[in-house]
């Protein structure tokens, strides 16, 4: 399975790459991310220093010690959390279980979802279309609810019925399809995509 250490070869920045990706509203000072990645000080410190360069990183003095976050003004900064999101936490399990929960066309979360952002009460934030063994995914969701102490928003379809309500422009469809979303499985372009009737 495709792993982001096969892109990026520092164990370290992989680390705190997800670290900074999983809560991305967080800032930390130098012994928590140590702490937290459980890797050398000085190892911590050159990445950090490396990120700030990069610009993917800022930092922050305050009081007598340096925090850090992401600066979402990064150019590749969206480029980097759809990786993430698909390499580390549901994406990973999803992708990893695939087989056990049937036979998945498009599994899709929503911006808000990556982003750590609560939805509102009717946003899906993830989506699963394909022929899907329903108890394998519940019991997945409930342990990532679980981890993430709150409910998750999340819809399930076969491809037929999700083609179907496409073509008709299914105003809940309409939604997902133009908001935000980083794809965990399955082709953009396939998912987006219209069938004209008659065609």
């Amino acid at each position: 399975m495709a792993d982001l250490q096969d892109l990026i070869v520092s164990r370290v920045r992989v680390k705190m790459l997800e670290l900074f990706f999983t809560n991305p509203e967080e800032m930390y000072y130098v012994r928590e991310i140590t702490r937290a990645i459980k890797e050398e000080i000085n190892a911590v410190r050159r990445e950090l220093d490396r990120l700030l360069g990069s610009g993917l990183l800022k930092s922050e003095q305050r009081g007598n010690r340096l925090y850090y976050s992401l600066n979402n003004h990064y150019l590749y900064f969206q480029e980097f959390q759809q990786m993430i999101a698909k390499s580390i936490g549901l994406g990973k399990k999803i992708r990893r279980l695939r087989r056990k929960l049937g036979q998945l066309d498009f599994v899709m979360f929503s911006g808000k979802f990556v982003r750590g952002i609560k939805p509102t009460q009717n946003e899906v934030e993830v989506l699963v279309i394909g022929d899907v063994v329903l108890p394998e995914l519940q019991a997945l969701m409930k342990e990532e609810e679980k981890e993430r102490g709150r409910e998750l928003n999340y819809a399930v379809f076969d491809s037929q019925e999700f083609e179907f309500r496409k073509t008709r422009r299914d105003p809940f469809i309409m939604d997902i399809l133009y908001s935000t979303r980083v794809m965990v499985i399955g082709n953009e372009d396939e998912f987006a995509h219209r069938q004209v009737q008659g065609i």
